[in-house]
């Protein structure tokens, strides 16, 4: 990896109080945080660029200069309080903190770490407001504040920060009509206009129109600046304080990447071909010490032409290597593959996505079948409802987002179409525990007992590219009801072998290693590698534990079941999910109704809690799902079992 040095906070103290400015000095401050957030994405491996860059001077002039916040203190109920329903700006929040001295250094440079600072934010970060990362909500958490304010009769304005696309969801027009029925005038909306979402300009995926119209009919006060312009920022929040029988708005138009000249929209969007490429992720080596040169050489500039010394810079060490298992192999790209293939041939076949093309390959299956498939932004009810109407009129939908935001904010719809007893294949991606990085926003340990719960929906998740492609083919053409697909978003751990004369069978799974001490059932190619290595070091104790995958995980065949336990006294089920409503819950009921369960011992190993933020290995090791924590716990159980 590149040297990486950061912006200590001693030097934010110094240039704050130099004889400059204060514009010139919030300008130099934002830029200084934003080789703060290059640095600690760069470190952490991952992480939203974009977006942090576009809000960087927004947030700047609010803890510097516009809020109480930090002069009156965490406890204080009449400090003005800040967050972001947007989320994917919190690297760049955790800068401003930092600069501040609220965040530690260590704590900056823990990104996306367990016992750091989580990749969206996290009221476990001192000052962050609130959870978010799951967009839509942020108007409406801001309006339960500013009410929860006047109801105490206690002083200090809400702000909360939108972005753009995120106006995409519905959730946010009805807290728009519901504030000024509710006559909520402490609260100031501002909308980080960077007109790009993910990697694609807001106008090509669900073009927002008059946003300032559209404000305006709601009742809402708006305001419109330029939002890298210190004067003007404080120009509007100034007008603001005479609007007091309304709620507030400010379209703040920025640029996707500010501060470093190739990240910038529009002209990133030449470099990615039309798609903006630093939305999320780490930039490589060469691109992060371009950005990091630029911005410190712009600092350094501006300090020696105000007589200023330079920046002085700490150097981080280098991070220690760890356990990594990462293939070539992907799921979820064999998935998209696969779609096409079969898309090709049937027309009926009608693919949607909620503005995560890229993540959940079906970009691809858009440029190859474009009259197939449907943008819907970032609206999974109102993607899944279309979906119900497609298939009352004959489609067969094929409906893409995240596993936590499909199987839970949509899941009335989700019941509301099974009822019409229509065919609809609902693919969750980025699904379980891993990656971790982005926290309990994007976790998603929930879908299968959300799905599991409806009646006569099949759900399967693969363990390699090849069983992918076969779950692909089974729920467009065989299955006859409604199937989901749970699908991991990284590359494989390793590549789950399975025999070479496979075939995907209704409820029957397949024993991927032999064993006759304990049994273990797992999915997905995560899970399995943990179960494989916990199969490797037992065999060096004389435990032999048979390892099954199961791809089918609200269906068992009971003689297959009872086969395939035979005379094993200890049986484990690792999920990859909370530890309710998962695989297991659907093999324990099918062993008691198969009178499996007499003399047999059953563990369930999954998520207990919330879900933990982190690298991979740390984790899985966090929640005891890592490979040495299942061989320690089988060992000493049958170890008790053979006294």
């Amino acid at each position: 990896m590149a040297e990486i040095k950061i912006i200590p906070t001693e030097e934010f103290s110094r240039i704050w109080a130099a004889p400059l400015p204060k514009e010139k000095r919030l300008a130099l401050i934002a830029d200084m945080c934003r080789a703060n957030t290059l640095v600690s994405i760069k470190k952490a491996g991952s992480g939203h660029l974009g977006s942090s860059l576009s809000s960087l001077d927004i947030v700047t002039m609010l803890y510097y200069s516009e809020m109480n916040t930090i002069s009156l203190g965490k406890e204080n109920p009449n400090r003005d309080i800040y967050f972001s329903s947007k989320g994917h700006d919190v690297p760049g929040h955790y800068s401003v903190l930092h600069s501040l001295g609220i965040l530690s250094k260590e704590k900056l440079m823990l990104l996306r770490r367990l016992d750091g600072t989580c990749g969206h934010p996290d009221v476990g970060t001192p000052f962050i407001e609130a959870n978010s990362g799951s967009l839509g909500m942020g108007i409406s958490k801001a309006k339960g504040m500013a009410f929860a304010k006047k109801y105490k009769n206690n002083s200090g304005r809400i702000f909360v920060m939108t972005g753009d696309g995120e106006l995409q969801e519905g959730q946010n027009y009805e807290a728009l009509a519901t504030a000024v029925h509710q006559k909520i005038n402490n609260i100031v909306v501002i909308v980080d206009h960077n007109k790009v979402q993910t990697d694609k300009p807001v106008s090509k995926v669900c073009d927002l129109g008059d946003i300032e119209a559209k404000f305006k009919a709601f009742g809402w006060h708006v305001a419109r600046c330029d939002g890298h312009n210190f004067l003007e920022l404080e120009r509007i929040f100034r007008s603001f304080d005479k609007v007091t029988n309304k709620p507030k708005i400010l379209i703040a138009d920025t640029i996707k990447g500010k501060g470093i000249s190739f990240m910038e929209h529009p002209a990133a969007l030449q470099v990615g071909k039309g798609l903006y490429p630093w939305h999320s992720g780490a930039p490589d080596d060469a691109s992060f010490q371009q950005g990091f040169h630029e911005i410190i050489c712009r600092i350094n500039e501006k300090l020696q032409n105000h007589g200023l010394n330079s920046l002085v810079l700490e150097l981080i060490s280098p991070e220690e290597k760890t356990r990594s298992g990462v293939t070539s192999e992907s799921v979820a790209d064999a998935y998209g593959d696969a779609l096409i293939e079969i898309a090709v041939k049937r027309k009926d076949i009608i693919v949607l996505d909620a503005d995560l093309a890229a993540d959940c390959r079906v970009r691809n299956f858009e440029r190859a079948l474009p009259d197939q498939f449907i943008e819907n932004g970032i609206a999974e009810q109102d993607m899944v409802s279309m979906a119900g109407g497609l298939a009352l009129q004959g489609l067969l939908p094929v409906v893409n987002s995240f596993g936590v935001f499909l199987a839970s904010r949509a899941n009335e719809q989700i019941y509301n179409n099974n009822c019409e007893k229509t065919k609809i294949i609902y693919v969750c991606h980025y699904a379980g525990l891993i990656p971790a990085g982005p926290g309990q926003s994007h976790q998603s340990i929930r879908d299968i007992s959300l799905f599991g719960a409806l009646p006569e929906i099949e759900i399967l998740q693969p363990c390699n590219a090849a069983e992918t492609r076969k779950i692909v083919d089974y729920c467009l053409n065989e299955a006859k009801s409604t199937c989901m697909i749970r699908l991991i978003i990284g590359p494989s751990p390793r590549i789950i072998t399975l025999p070479s004369d496979y075939q995907l069978k209704k409820g029957v799974g397949t024993v991927i290693k032999e064993g006759n001490d304990a049994i273990i059932f797992a999915y997905g190619p995560v899970m399995l590698h943990e179960a494989l290595i916990a199969a490797e070091l037992l065999e060096r104790e004389s435990i032999s534990l048979k390892v099954v995958n199961m791809p089918w995980l609200n269906i068992t065949d009971g003689p297959w079941l009872k086969s395939v336990i035979g005379e094993i006294p200890s049986i484990y089920i690792l999920e990859d999910h909370a530890q309710f409503g998962g695989l297991s819950n659907t093999l324990i009921r099918e062993a008691v109704d198969a009178n499996i369960s007499c003399n047999k011992r059953f563990e369930i190993m999954g998520i207990r809690g919330s879900p933990a933020w982190g690298r991979p290995w740390e984790v899985l090791k966090y929640h005891s799902l890592d490979g040495q924590s299942i061989m320690e716990n089988i060992q000493k159980t049958i170890q008790k079992t053979k006294r």
